[in-house]
């Protein structure tokens, strides 16, 4: 077990459920958000190792969010997840400190290891 809390935040229901499983099965702590209001509360209320965030959602996308998250918490490590090509999305981000990309649809197959390097690198900040 590692001990990690993390957060995931995605609108799409069955999504978040299927990484949830994946990322708990994987000895994770999670904590899941379907909104970024919502991702926005449990950031100030909860102590977290990394934060998983959509791109895409209605009502706040995931920059506005992580956006706002970046205003009173600068250091959590974020994981953008996209179905979109990253490049497109880079230059708006570059400045929220992104610690890196999964696509969004994939069988998450190398997100454990993708997972494990923000942490240690994380952890040795």
């Amino acid at each position: 077990m590692t001990g990690k809390k993390v957060l995931i935040v995605d609108d799409e229901k069955e999504l978040l459920k299927a990484l949830s499983i994946r990322l708990t099965s994987w000895g994770y702590d999670v904590l899941t958000a379907d909104s970024g209001e919502e991702a926005i509360s449990l950031v100030e209320k909860e102590v977290l190792d990394m934060l998983i965030l959509d791109i895409m959602m209605p009502v706040m996308n995931g920059i506005e969010t992580l956006k706002r998250i970046r205003g009173f918490n600068q250091k959590i490590p974020v994981l953008m997840m996209t179905a979109y090509s990253k490049e497109a999305i880079i230059k708006d981000l570059g400045e929220l400190g992104i610690s890196g990309f999964i696509p969004k649809g994939s069988d998450f197959g190398c997100t454990s290891e993708i997972i494990k390097t923000i942490l240690k690198g994380a952890k040795s900040k």
